[in-house]
C-alpha cells in the first residue's frame, strides 16, 4: 500500500516536521504546498527524501477557489510522480494521524477501493448544507468592488443562481474538504474539470467550493458505491459559533482519544473510523507529544 500525502500549509512547520517523521515510510511520500502569502523559509526543515515542495505556489484564500487549485496542482503533481501511489490522503498543515504508519497502511489495504470522503446530497439540513451554498453568487476578495455590490444584491435577493442550469444533468453534493481517495478517483476528478470546465466555473462562484466541487463530482459518478466518511477527525461541537473553523485540539479531545481503541464517529456522513485529527499547532506541541504517547501505548495492548 503506497500513499501520497498532500499536504495545503500555510503555517506551523515544526509540526508539518514531526507528521513527515512520524508518518514516513519506503511506501509514502508527501507533497506539500505552502501558501505563496506565507514565508517559504520558515519551511525549510520540513524536508527529506520523499518530501517534495510544489514549485508553483498559489495564494489561498478561505472559501475561495484558490484552494481548490491549490490542491488540483498537488493532486497532479503526485499522479505525475515517478512512484505509482494507492491513495491520496490531503492533510492540512495543522493535522496529526491518530494511529500509527503502519495501522495507517493496513487500514486502507483492508478497505482498498473505498473512496474516503464525506459527502451528502444538497440541500441537506442534518449537515448544515442549505442549498444557497451553491446558488448564492460569491465574488473572489481580488475584486474588492465587484465583492462588495454582490454582497449588496445578495441582501436583495438578486445574487441567486439556477443550479441547474450550469451543472447539467449533475446533484449537487457538499461535505467535507479533507478525503484518502484512489487514484483512479483522483485521475477521474481532473480528467472531468478538463472536459467540463463550465460546470467549474459556476463553482468559482460559490463559498468554500473545496466543500463541493469534488463531492459533486464523485457523487455524480461510478465511484458513489464505494464512498464512505473522510477519515479526518474535526470537532465542532465545541468550536467558536460562527466561525467556520473546528475547535482546537485540547485536553478534551485528547481523553477522548485515548477512551477507545479505535476513533468512531457515527454522524450525519455515516460511521467511520477516524485515522487523523485537527487542529493542532506549533503553539501546542507538548500536546501532539502525548498523542504520540497514547498512539504507542495502543500499539502495545
Amino acid at each position: 500500500m503506497k500513499i501520497a500525502y498532500l499536504v495545503l500549509a500555510h503555517k506551523n512547520p515544526a509540526l508539518i516536521q514531526k507528521q513527515i517523521k512520524f508518518l514516513s515510510s519506503e511506501d509514502s511520500a508527501f507533497f506539500i504546498h505552502i501558501d505563496a502569502k506565507s514565508e517559504i523559509d520558515e519551511f525549510f526543515s520540513c524536508n527529506g527524501r520523499n518530501v517534495f515542495f510544489s514549485t508553483e505556489r498559489l495564494p489561498v484564500y478561505w472559501g475561495e477557489y484558490s484552494m481548490i487549485n491549490a490542491i488540483v496542482l498537488l493532486m497532479r503533481q503526485a499522479l505525475e510522480a515517478t512512484q505509482n501511489y494507492d491513495y491520496y490522503i490531503l492533510l492540512s498543515g495543522s493535522d496529526y494521524p491518530l494511529k500509527s504508519k503502519q495501522y495507517i497502511h493496513s487500514f486502507f489495504e483492508q478497505n482498498k477501493g473505498s473512496e474516503f470522503i464525506s459527502l451528502v446530497k444538497i440541500p441537506s439540513k442534518g449537515a448544515g448544507i442549505p442549498l444557497t451554498k451553491i446558488t448564492n453568487l460569491r465574488i473572489p476578495i481580488n475584486r474588492p468592488f465587484y465583492r462588495f455590490i454582490i454582497r449588496v444584491w445578495a441582501k436583495l435577493g438578486f445574487a441567486q443562481r439556477d443550479y441547474k442550469k450550469h451543472l447539467e444533468t449533475l446533484n449537487p453534493y457538499g461535505g467535507v474538504t479533507w478525503f484518502a481517495l484512489t487514484k483512479d478517483a483522483c485521475q477521474y476528478i481532473l480528467e472531468f474539470m478538463e472536459r467540463h470546465e463550465p460546470i467549474c466555473q459556476f463553482f468559482k462562484g460559490t463559498f468554500a467550493p473545496d466543500e463541493t466541487l469534488f463531492h459533486t463530482i464523485l457523487g455524480n459518478s461510478i465511484f458513489e458505491p464505494h464512498i464512505r466518511p473522510c477519515v479526518m477527525y474535526d470537532d465542532w461541537t465545541t468550536s467558536v459559533p460562527n466561525s467556520g473553523h473546528p475547535a482546537e485540539i485540547g485536553e478534551e479531545q485528547l481523553r477522548f482519544f485515548e477512551a477507545s481503541e479505535k476513533v468512531i464517529i457515527d454522524d450525519v456522513f455515516g460511521p467511520g473510523e477516524m485515522l487523523f485529527a485537527r487542529k493542532f499547532s506549533d503553539e501546542n506541541l507538548n500536546l501532539v507529544d502525548r498523542l504520540e504517547t497514547i498512539i504507542k501505548q495502543k500499539k502495545l495492548l
